[in-house]
């Protein structure tokens, strides 16, 4: 014998928000995440812990400005040298954003509707994006400022602040695509981790060992493109050619064009890379 229960269900009747307000709260959702908003204190340690070191170079920067009075801040290769602290925080927050997706296969509950897997994978590269640009941008910034302040003698260096906001945002979208793509291959947070700072350090080691071989080999056309295989001196190799900006790396760097067309192919195959994973795991 069957029964029917009133379990009190009743339709929405409220306004529907549609796609694109989906797609705002997704953004929104992730770069608490990634900040570690709204969790527990450990969660917000690590990624503050990094944007305070993040300005640890401008604060002295003004300061011996102040006692020197020199005006030699350097906007344009301030990422190279900082890319040990954003290499660690694309490492330990991309599979904040991945990992409990992929971990408990919430993805066909997100895509059910109105949400397509091109407008999930776009909340999460535009979060981390907005999060590595920050990241990058607010140091320059305060040292912008800081300069304008001070006010040391020669004109403030617009140009190259303008150059470094411009590397901040093709460093942060290369980083976050690649990150991204790379972590969301395990469910598990530590393996993704481990996964990114693993390539990041074999980038940097085989692009340093590469340029010291062809350069004691005498062939120093062919160690310039050593430099590329580090993302961080791809995207100041860009950075040279459009803004005329002095190498990072002390030396010099393939034709601009090159490096530009290599930073534009690396950004669609991790952003395909990323899309066909959660296609697959979406289909689960």
């Amino acid at each position: 014998m069957s029964e029917i229960y009133d379990i009190g269900y009743r339709h929405y009747e409220g306004p529907r928000l549609g796609r694109a307000h989906a797609v705002r709260a997704l953004i929104t959702q992730n770069l608490r995440s990634i900040f570690g908003l709204g969790r527990r204190a450990r969660s917000k340690l690590m990624p503050f812990l990094l944007a305070a070191s993040m300005l640890l170079l401008p604060v002295v920067s003004i300061a011996m400005m102040a006692m020197l009075g020199r005006n030699d801040i350097g906007y344009t290769n301030y990422p190279v040298i900082m890319q040990a602290v954003i290499a660690i925080f694309l490492a330990s927050q991309s599979p904040t954003i991945t990992a409990p997706d992929l971990r408990f296969k919430v993805l066909p509950l997100y895509l059910s509707r109105p949400v397509s897997t091109l407008d999930y994978v776009a909340a999460k590269v535009v979060a981390m994006a907005t999060a590595l640009f920050a990241l990058v941008a607010l140091p320059l910034t305060v040292m912008y400022a800081g300069e304008l302040l001070v006010d040391p003698p020669g004109p403030p260096h617009t140009k190259e602040y303008v150059a470094g906001l411009v590397t901040a945002l093709l460093l942060a979208l290369l980083l976050s695509t690649f990150g991204l793509a790379l972590a969301s291959f395990t469910p598990r947070r530590g393996l993704g981790v481990a996964s990114v700072i693993a390539v990041y350090l074999l980038a940097s080691a085989v692009s340093t060992v590469l340029f010291a071989t062809f350069e004691s080999m005498g062939r120093a056309d062919v160690a310039q493109w050593a430099w590329l295989v580090n993302p961080f001196f791809l995207v100041d190799s860009v950075q040279s050619w459009l803004f005329g900006t002095t190498p990072a790396n002390g030396y010099t760097y393939p034709a601009g064009v090159f490096s530009a067309l290599l930073l534009a192919a690396l950004l669609g195959l991790s952003l395909t890379a990323f899309i066909l994973r959660y296609r697959k795991a979406a289909s689960r």
